[in-house]
């Protein structure tokens, strides 16, 4: 089994672990499932989540793990901070920037930034937290849906990271890392103007 299909068989399996979850008695499932489809449905959370690691990927080492792991962890205190009634400003705005920086990042981000990298992701990742914690359905458990969102947001992470692992073993990797990142950042822009 290759490296890449190893992979592949991990994302996969993280992507069926709330299916399993689910087949569960005592959970409240509509909380879980509007958690996980939550950060899928918007274009802008999807963006930034797979961005997250595919800085993760081009930085290298501890940015590998750090990055997805610091971006869940400060998630899940903005949608705390939004279940607990908490205002804040600029959600909107915080979280279309995200996807305009983190695509930038593709392109002018090196390895040996880590900090800084990881000071945007963790600022940014408390705007996407606090949109999916304030647009939790009342009939959600807060638990299993901040539990949904976080898995959803771990396996966008992963698709991102696994995906520019497979690409920095390419040689047009740099070519199209940037590329990716001035798309991503396009994207944003494109919401922006939207606003």
């Amino acid at each position: 089994m290759t490296l890449l299909n190893k992979r592949l068989g991990l994302i996969a399996t993280l992507a069926l672990l709330p299916g399993l979850a689910q087949a569960h008695p005592g959970h409240d499932v509509s909380g879980l499932a509007a958690g996980i489809t939550h950060p899928l449905m918007g274009m802008d959370h999807l963006l930034a989540m797979v961005a997250v690691g595919l800085c993760g990927a081009k930085l290298g080492g501890a940015a590998r793990w750090l990055l997805p792991l610091l971006f869940v962890s400060v998630m899940l205190v903005g949608g705390a901070l939004a279940m607990a009634g908490v205002h804040l400003p600029g959600v909107e705005l915080g979280i279309v920037g995200s996807v305009i920086v983190l695509g930038a990042l593709l392109v002018v981000a090196q390895r040996g930034q880590t900090a800084p990298v990881a000071l945007l992701v963790a600022g940014f990742s408390l705007f996407h937290g606090y949109a999916h914690g304030a647009e939790m359905p009342a009939s959600a458990g807060a638990l299993s849906y901040a539990l949904g969102f976080a898995l959803a947001t771990a396996v966008l992470h992963a698709a991102g990271l696994f995906g520019g692992l497979w690409l920095q073993e390419r040689k047009a990797a740099r070519v199209v890392m940037g590329s990716l990142g001035a798309l991503i950042s396009l994207a944003g822009v494109g919401m922006a103007v939207g606003m």
